[in-house]
């Protein structure tokens, strides 16, 4: 699937870079380590606060940087990665803790609709564009990833691309997988993304729902979404498809 993304967005004229955090043995774990130094407060070590500093003043480690580095000049990001226990590889999660730091990714001010990497879409124009688009499977796991990581850092989110247990799967029906991702990848920078509320559906806290948005959505057969369900079932396929 790496291959064919590559292969495919290459030959459309895209400059394609890949992080392989496995070859690359990028370290997992969110540690002092991570910044170059002294920490402002060792004896009561705060990874979001310092990281956050070591940010603003350039002492976060060469790997981080250089991975921010690509975040920040992206169009599209593409996260590959197989499923281990219903969530991320660790190494996956570890490059989420630690590239996307506090003022870097996120701020108190800056996250959901207001976040750090929301822009408008505008398809002829691809230098704005910030999606990104990852493997994963069933409507619930989706959210923590979509939501909790993606959509509070503003990134435009597309549909997942599943690949369903490829391992177990016959040689001709991992063929026709990789055909679907290719032709996917032919109009991947048209397609619509998914869909989530906005910070204005809660109230100044952004802890609860506005009594207009519960009003508003009383009647209607199914909850918000996965996080947000109103005491009802979860709509189909919101995490899955673009419109839903």
């Amino acid at each position: 699937a790496k291959n064919a993304a590559v292969e495919v967005l290459t030959a459309q004229g895209c400059t394609v870079e890949v992080s392989d955090l496995y070859a690359m043995n990028f370290k997992a774990t969110a540690t002092a380590e991570d910044i170059k130094g002294d920490v402002k407060n060792a004896e009561n070590f705060c990874y979001l606060e310092e990281s956050r500093i070591a940010w603003e003043e350039g002492r976060l480690s060469d790997d981080i940087t250089k991975e921010q580095t690509k975040i920040a000049e992206a169009d599209m990001i593409i996260f590959q990665f197989p499923m281990y226990w219903f969530g991320l590889p660790a190494v996956m999660k570890g490059w989420i803790d630690r590239v996307l730091t506090h003022g870097f990714a996120f701020s108190q001010e800056k996250r959901y609709s207001q976040g750090v990497f929301k822009v408008s879409i505008d398809i002829k124009r691809l230098e704005p564009l910030r999606q990104s688009l990852y493997c994963l499977t069933l409507n619930g796991n989706c959210f923590s990833l979509q939501n909790g990581i993606l959509n509070y850092c503003g990134f435009q989110v597309l549909a997942p691309q599943i690949f369903w247990a490829p391992a177990l799967t016959a040689d001709e029906d991992r063929k026709s997988m990789l055909e679907a991702w290719r032709t996917r990848l032919q109009g991947l920078l048209e397609e619509k993304p998914l869909s989530f509320f906005s910070l204005d559906c809660f109230d100044e806290k952004a802890f609860q729902l506005k009594p207009d948005v519960h009003e508003k959505h009383a009647s209607k057969e199914f909850g918000l979404t996965v996080g947000i369900h109103l005491n009802k079932p979860l709509p189909p396929h919101s995490q899955m498809k673009a419109g839903c």
